[in-house]
């Protein structure tokens, strides 16, 4: 097939339209991506793209068409006006003309903000007749709200935009099964709402469990690993350690960092928790297989939050190609796809007392039990998370459309 990607961020800025390109271009379809200038997270354009510079290019095979905008800069509220907008407005008028030399199948559009992305796309689509696929990696105008816009004309503004592309898309790929009440609540677009996850990174269930990493203590160890935040919701966590306080056999591992590690420091001192919950601090990504392989068990919490309960957190795939079982403190989708992939026990986001019961549970399971729950969890990212599998389907999606 002749495929367009339409998205504001290509490589060498780092998103998954990186290997959604990539990988098609791989098994043999031609590939054109329609995107911008590199200017993300700086908010600079990068060394050797320019507006007075020629971008346009083949990387691995792939046919790169780029536009002008307006740098993102800081990313304050104008700035990121500017920058959506002018790539929207230029893209589109790139897209008019790209219609002309150029014929494509279908065209994709990877969307994890701003919405906007979809007007260059719906150009093509109505010029050459074609099926657009709307991939939502994020919710608007609901991003908007959680960013902090409150004026209720923007608000209206950008929902109409919203219904503008959902009208004119043929499928809409939701990357996650909590984003489809939202779209529903715009329009009927039932009928055109397919399930799209993404895919996770290898480096775990590929990674070296020889690594060279701290000694562990004995006993039956609970590893929780990523951002030790506030939407980790540390303070619960560490309640559930006092409710463990007496079993001592049961170990709860912290490694990472983040803003709520002091207070988990000053936590287990004030508490007298040394010898039933460590904090190890930050290790390089190549370093968590050599951990999660010593593991009996992975932790991971979040607050209750809208935006938590309508998505799967990255971590939750990482813990599930590790072939471990998953302890959660969490609502939503997260909690239901450990629930479906039946690799773990989980207790409601904020309840540190069910918390402490279900680690206590897992730690009196057998072995073969527990494996048998880390085993499922594989399984499930490898049906679901793993790049050719999500490549596989998105081809499916595609072939079944055409």
């Amino acid at each position: 097939m002749k495929i367009l990607i339409v998205t504001q961020y290509f490589y060498p800025e780092n998103f998954k339209s990186n290997d959604l390109a990539f990988e098609l271009q791989k098994r043999g379809h031609e590939v054109s991506v329609l995107t911008g200038l590199p200017n993300y997270p700086e908010g600079n354009i990068y060394p050797g793209y320019g507006f007075f510079k020629k971008s346009d290019r083949k990387i691995n095979g792939v046919k790169v068409f780029r536009t002008w905008l307006f740098p993102r800069g800081r990313g304050g509220g104008v700035r990121l006006f500017l920058n959506y907008f002018s790539w929207a407005i230029l893209a589109s008028v790139r897209a008019f003309f790209l219609s002309f030399n150029n014929k494509f199948d279908a065209v994709i559009v990877h969307e994890p903000s701003p919405i906007t992305q979809g007007f260059p796309a719906i150009v093509i689509k109505k010029m050459q007749k074609i099926p657009m696929y709307f991939w939502v990696l994020d919710l608007w105008p609901e991003s908007l709200v959680s960013g902090g816009i409150s004026n209720s004309k923007i608000i209206s503004l950008f929902t109409k935009i919203v219904r503008f592309i959902y009208d004119r898309s043929d499928k809409i790929l939701i990357s996650s099964k909590g984003f489809e009440k939202s779209i529903l609540e715009k329009g009927n677009y039932a009928d055109k709402l397919i399930y799209f996850p993404n895919w996770a990174e290898d480096t775990i269930s590929e990674g070296d469990i020889h690594h060279v990493i701290p000694d562990l203590p004995k006993g039956f160890k609970v590893i929780f690993a990523g951002n030790i935040g506030i939407s980790q919701d540390m303070e619960n966590l560490m309640n559930a350690a006092i409710e463990l306080r007496e079993h001592t056999k049961i170990k709860i591992i912290l490694i990472g960092d983040g803003r709520s590690k002091d207070f988990v420091a000053s936590f287990i001192r004030d508490n007298k928790l040394q010898e039933t919950v460590f904090l190890l601090g930050k290790f390089p990504i190549e370093a968590m297989s050599a951990f999660f392989n010593q593991s009996d068990a992975l932790l991971v919490c979040l607050k209750s939050e809208d935006v938590f309960n309508i998505t799967v957190p990255a971590k939750i795939q990482a813990y599930m190609s590790a072939s471990k079982p998953i302890l959660a403190m969490m609502n939503g989708e997260g909690s239901q796809v450990i629930e479906e992939a039946k690799c773990g026990l989980s207790a409601p986001a904020g309840n540190f007392k069910k918390l402490s019961e279900i680690i206590f549970t897992m730690s009196e399971l057998d072995k073969n039990t527990r494996d048998l729950m880390g085993k499922n969890g594989y399984l499930y990212y490898k049906k679901n998370y793993t790049l050719q599998s999500c490549i596989d389907n998105l081809e499916h999606i595609l072939k079944k459309s055409l």
